[in-house]
């Protein structure tokens, strides 16, 4: 596994392989990595000749009282994960490369980004389709893979990218969950152990929909409602929000016709967790 620092030294390897036009994968990660990451980058190997790994804690897409300082790191096992999984580059930017001095251009994307994270994480889709940006220019990939579980994430990039006109396949990858059925995460290991069980609720709270939509009960407040009253009803869990939203544009519905989108945003002690499940009458 080659590791590059540079935007330079980055390119001079890409454009080898785009001289022998090999289909370049890549695999946008913060680091401190766990099954999920590896899932996307086992797929990426599986439909690509070369695949690319970057991890960088982005600071533009956290907000001034978030966990960027604190952001999980273990840079020695997340490079012996990828050379596992035969990763071809890594490439580890500094802050001063991603964001040189006097850099002040941000990309925004409108409408998918307005609600659930977007109405609590004020500018952080903003950070997040910048860097995006930035790593697809200097990736240039053939296709990208991106995590289910960041579901609003997905559907923000792939705006931008459809917009901006960007030569790239955007692929969404199911979400890997643990054997208990949390949603595998970099956060988790913010959890206590008693935390752990109510941490839970989220998944499970899964279970409830379904029972719900299968007993006709197809009123979304309602729905809502008693996943709310569940969530609540554990110790150390405090909602941040509970919505069911169209599944293409994210907002939030009125009636169920047929597909739709149950978004889950809840503190588990410290940790800050998202869940997400497509649900169809």
């Amino acid at each position: 596994m080659l590791i590059v620092n540079s935007v330079a030294d980055l390119r001079k390897e890409i454009n080898k392989y785009k001289k022998e036009n090999k289909v370049i994968g890549f695999v946008p990660t913060m680091g401190f990595l766990h099954e999920g990451h590896l899932t996307l980058v086992k797929t990426s190997k599986k439909q690509c000749d070369v695949t690319v790994v970057s991890i960088f804690v982005n600071p533009m897409q956290f907000g001034p009282n978030e966990d960027f300082d604190s952001y999980p790191k273990d840079f020695e096992r997340d490079k012996s994960l990828l050379e596992d999984v035969k990763t071809d580059i890594l490439f580890l930017p500094s802050v001063e490369e991603m964001y040189p001095e006097g850099f002040s251009t941000k990309v925004c994307v409108t409408g998918v980004s307005d609600g659930l994270c977007g109405a609590k994480r004020e500018g952080h889709f903003d950070g997040v389709a910048t860097v995006v940006t930035k790593l697809l220019n200097m990736v240039m990939p053939d296709k990208a893979y991106f995590g289910e579980k960041d579901y609003q994430q997905l559907q923000v990039i792939k705006r931008f990218v459809k917009d901006l006109n960007i030569p790239v396949e955007i692929i969404g990858v199911p979400i890997v969950r643990e054997k208990d059925g949390l949603a595998m995460s970099s956060r988790n290991v913010y959890l206590k152990p008693e935390e752990r069980e109510s941490a839970l609720s989220l998944n499970k709270s899964f279970e409830l929909v379904q029972r719900l939509i299968d007993n006709k009960e197809l009123n979304p407040e309602k729905i809502k409602s008693e996943v709310i009253k569940y969530i609540d009803s554990f110790p150390h869990t405090k909602i941040d929000y509970v919505e069911l939203v169209d599944t293409e544009n994210l907002r939030p519905l009125t009636e169920i016709k047929d597909k739709f989108l149950v978004a889950l945003a809840v503190f588990v002690g410290k940790a800050r967790l998202i869940d997400n499940k497509i649900f169809e009458v």
